[in-house]
């Protein structure tokens, strides 16, 4: 079977497949509507088998969608979607979305052994300051149809072009206690709810795994509509940002995780705190996700875990 990747495109999004069945579109201008922040986005997600890995714009939070890097609390500005959390008053909505726009493509996606998204994008406010210029790569790799596998990289860098040093938090730097959901955020299906969730550091369920350090995350899941079910293996990677005047100071990455009301995680870089990225300041970010199409057994996620593990 081949272990190759196809690509096709429009002007709006990049679908990749791999071994008969669509795995993911990359859509660069979305359609969403601006209390949702838009930005570019990873959906659909599946397994090589079929089997849906993500949703995208569920009931309960409209912004959650697919597989997408974002930030909820950036000072006043939220370019996560949706209303903002205060102490003093809780979520409301308070027309502070920002906006991530796609600016273009280093090379143009292409088929081939790993597909690879290089590309720059502009962070602009709710009023229209110019924040952030970043140079994201996401690459979509290591394709084993025989084993059901592929993954994804993300490797970003966040430059600092407001003016002034930006305070980037969570809820939970803002007062909300185990609400640190910020960077790469992934949105698993309704079904996966109540899921299974373990962490390489040995913790299970989701109160243990919530705010840990740990190398990597994994979900497991029976899907929906067709027989089978799946793994989803997230992989910390690194956090480090530097300013004119040398290393900035930053946070380990801590895990945003949840399955009781519905599944997600994100590789936190500002869970319980905030990183000041000073002007001209570059933060960096290197993370992974796996998509397995089968519900692993630990000696098998293991194996997983070492293979993959970001170094």
């Amino acid at each position: 079977m081949s272990q190759t990747f196809d690509v096709t495109r429009t002007d709006e999004e990049i679908a990749v497949s791999a071994a008969g069945t669509e795995i993911l579109r990359y859509v660069i201008r979305p359609d969403t509507a601006p209390e949702e922040a838009p930005k570019p986005y990873l959906f659909p997600l599946r397994f090589l088998d079929g089997g849906e890995a993500a949703v995208r714009r569920p009931h309960d939070h409209r912004w959650h969608t697919g597989l997408q890097f974002t930030w909820s609390h950036v000072a006043d500005q939220n370019f996560w979607g949706g209303p903002t959390f205060h102490v003093e008053d809780g979520y409301r909505m308070r027309g502070n979305l920002g906006t991530m726009r796609h600016t273009g493509f280093a090379a143009e996606p292409s088929s081939g052994e790993e597909v690879v998204f290089d590309e720059t994008l502009e962070w602009i406010t709710s009023r229209g300051e110019h924040w952030f210029d970043e140079h994201r790569v996401q690459r979509v790799h290591s394709l084993d149809a025989d084993r059901g596998i592929w993954a994804i990289d993300l490797e970003t860098a966040l430059t600092n072009v407001s003016g002034e040093t930006l305070p980037m938090g969570s809820p939970t730097t803002a007062g909300r206690p185990s609400a640190g959901y910020t960077g790469w955020f992934w949105r698993g299906p309704r079904s996966w709810t109540g899921c299974q969730v373990v962490n390489s550091a040995g913790a299970a369920g989701e109160e243990s795994t919530m705010g840990a350090i740990a190398d990597w995350v994994a979900f497991s899941s029976p899907h929906d509509e067709i027989d089978g079910g799946g793994t989803v293996m997230a992989f910390a990677g690194t956090s480090e940002a530097s300013g004119p005047e040398g290393p900035v100071e930053v946070p380990p990455i801590r895990w945003f995780t949840r399955t009781g009301i519905f599944t997600v995680t994100s590789q936190s870089p500002a869970f319980d705190q905030e990183i000041h990225l000073p002007d001209r300041g570059v933060l960096r970010l290197r993370h992974r996700f796996v998509f397995v199409a089968e519900q692993l057994e630990p000696a098998a996620r293991e194996e997983i875990g070492k293979e993959f593990a970001l170094r």
